[in-house]
This record gives structure tokens, C-alpha cells and sequence, in this order.
């Protein structure tokens, strides 16, 4: 029975990441409309990345958590480290380099912080 009952959770896992993904490229797809029809200046960038990610990500912990029931922290925590090791990889393939800086440590940081954040509010909510 809990074979089943993990099984059905990385499923829906999978299925949120995806969404969480989709969530980002839309809020990307904004951004970049905000910074080429406005005064938007380059420098908010970086930070509004960082914001998207890590809110895309505490959607993603709220809706798997609300979903599961039960440790929110976890399935965020661990929602967080799978969203941004995809990231990562996607990123670090594109340009070509696999360095670990401080501003990926930071984007980990935040994405497990964001994702903890979301599995909690989201098994406490009824």
C-alpha cells in the first residue's frame, strides 16, 4: 500500500514540477515584456529571477503539500532541490559552465527556502 502511495506522490510531484516551470516561463515571458516596453532597468534582473523562482517554487511545495497532507516542510524542501537542480543543469548546459558560484548557492538556497515555505502553508491550510 505505500509502494502505491509513493509511487502516486512522484507522480504528482513530476506533474508539479512541470507546472512550476510553466509558471516561471510565464512570469519570464512578463518580465521580459515589463523590461523592453518600460523604463525597467537591466540591474532588477538578477533579483527578479530569484523572486520568480522562488515564488514558482512555493506555488509548487503549496500545491503538493495541500495535495499529500502530510509533511509540507519535506515534499517542499525536496520539490525546492529538484526544481533547482533542473534549473542548474538546463542553465549551466546553455551557457556552457558548470561552476558553482555564490548567486547558484543563493538560487538553491532560495528555491528550498520557497518550497519549504509553500509545504507548509499549504498542509496547514483546510
Amino acid at each position: 500500500m505505500e509502494e502505491v502511495e509513493n509511487k502516486s506522490i512522484i507522480k504528482k510531484a513530476i506533474i508539479v514540477t512541470i507546472l512550476e516551470f510553466a509558471l516561471t516561463i510565464i512570469m519570464l515571458f512578463i518580465l521580459s515584456l515589463l523590461l523592453s516596453n518600460t523604463s525597467l532597468e537591466e540591474k532588477v534582473i538578477t533579483p527578479a529571477i530569484i523572486g520568480i523562482s522562488a515564488f514558482s517554487v512555493m506555488i509548487g511545495g503549496f500545491i503538493l503539500s495541500k495535495n499529500v497532507k502530510s509533511k509540507g516542510i519535506v515534499i517542499g524542501m525536496v520539490l525546492g532541490i529538484i526544481y533547482m537542480v533542473i534549473l542548474y543543469l538546463f542553465t549551466s548546459i546553455i551557457n556552457m559552465n558548470f561552476s558553482l558560484t555564490l548567486k547558484s548557492l543563493a538560487m538553491i538556497g532560495v528555491g528550498i527556502f520557497g518550497g519549504a515555505v509553500g509545504g507548509i502553508v499549504g498542509v496547514n491550510i483546510k
